[in-house]
């Protein structure tokens, strides 16, 4: 069983920048697969972006792509969305989600190929 605690939203203007955290319990997070997701109010939770377990493989949606960066400390049992150019469209509830992988280079980018989710955090974009 792995707990995930998120932090690091809030409010910021357009065009600003944002760093989520996402830490991890347990020892085992170097066998995870770590996943990024949102969810606006009437709308279905969407991958953000998802970093294999190592190797360092990454995927970002297309609405993102440029503006943010995915990454992870394995000794910390952390992972990061660093979130640059926000636009007022990526107001959302964001969530960290961890997928146990036997392959270095496997991602997951849909919601139902994750184990563990953590309780979310607001990240609200002014315009």
């Amino acid at each position: 069983q792995v707990q995930l605690v998120e932090s690091g939203g809030g409010l910021v203007q357009a065009g600003g920048s944002l760093r989520l955290s996402c830490v991890a319990s347990g020892n085992t997070f170097r066998s995870y697969a770590m996943g990024w997701f949102r969810q606006a109010p009437g709308k279905e939770r969407e991958s953000v972006a998802a970093i294999s377990r190592n190797f360092g493989v990454t995927y970002y949606t297309d609405s993102v792509k440029g503006r943010f960066t995915i990454s992870r400390d394995n000794a910390k049992n952390t992972v990061f969305l660093q979130m640059n150019s926000l636009k007022p469209e990526d107001t959302s509830v964001y969530y960290c989600a961890a997928r146990e992988v036997r392959l270095g280079t496997s991602l997951g980018t849909s919601v139902s190929a994750y184990d563990y989710w953590g309780q979310g955090t607001q990240v609200t974009v002014s315009s």
